[in-house]
């Protein structure tokens, strides 16, 4: 740690790339996929899990593992959930919340070794996006969720979620924005063992919500373009 009070202008970086410090601390992250209050939350929110997993951060750093490392096992973790939800369903629901545990502590572990950026951020949103597909395919395919609110639920999310980035890009983001996928999670227990069948009305619910985001979204990408 340097005592210098003057931000330090370069990071080195294991790919080889010079990036400014204070970028690298705190990056412009225009084109994630975040709401505008929605990232100064997700900012928050990752300070503060830093500050609680400081150690453990420290000791993964230690250990050589990055924030890309993290990701990917968040996502095997999530992909891991299809194929063990129709032999052990316990054992499943372990590896999603082992996915939705890694997927919170990418972020933070970036910050902690100073390497933010909007490729981590890119690489996150792809790995959410693949692991609900992935699951809600796999909840389909077991009879579940219905068809309907199932596909609707998958294109509406992903349509969101690339308009958020496109009008982050374009600098007119959304105000705010729902992320129902903890909400579909954490209910996918309830149906499961207190009150199966009504999954599929908290889908209908969510894709309402996401088809208003999706048209106020269009509205405003095709205003600015």
């Amino acid at each position: 740690m340097t005592t210098d009070d003057s931000p330090s202008k370069t990071v080195d970086r294991s790919d080889g790339e010079t990036r400014d410090d204070s970028a690298c601390l705190e990056p412009d992250l225009k084109a994630d996929c975040y709401a505008e209050r929605e990232r100064a939350m997700m900012v928050f929110t990752q300070r503060v899990r830093g500050r609680l997993f400081g150690p453990f951060l420290g000791a993964l750093v230690s250990l050589g593992i990055t924030p890309n490392h993290l990701t990917l096992a968040s996502l095997l973790a999530g992909l891991a959930f299809c194929p063990l939800y129709f032999w052990s369903k316990p054992l499943a629901f372990v590896l999603l919340a082992m996915h939705v545990f890694l997927d919170g502590l990418d972020g933070p572990l970036a910050r902690h070794m100073g390497v933010a950026s909007r490729r981590g951020s890119f690489t996150d949103t792809m790995s959410d996006q693949t692991v609900i597909t992935a699951t809600t395919l796999t909840l389909m395919y077991a009879h579940v969720v219905h068809f309907v609110p199932g596909t609707l639920y998958i294109v509406t999310y992903a349509v969101v979620v690339l308009f958020a980035m496109a009008r982050n890009f374009l600098e007119t983001p959304y105000s705010w924005l729902i992320r129902p996928r903890f909400y579909v999670y954490a209910w996918l227990l309830v149906e499961t063992y207190l009150w199966p069948g009504v999954i599929d009305y908290l889908l209908w619910i969510c894709v309402v919500v996401l088809t208003l985001k999706l048209v106020t979204g269009f509205a405003r990408i095709r205003a600015r373009i």
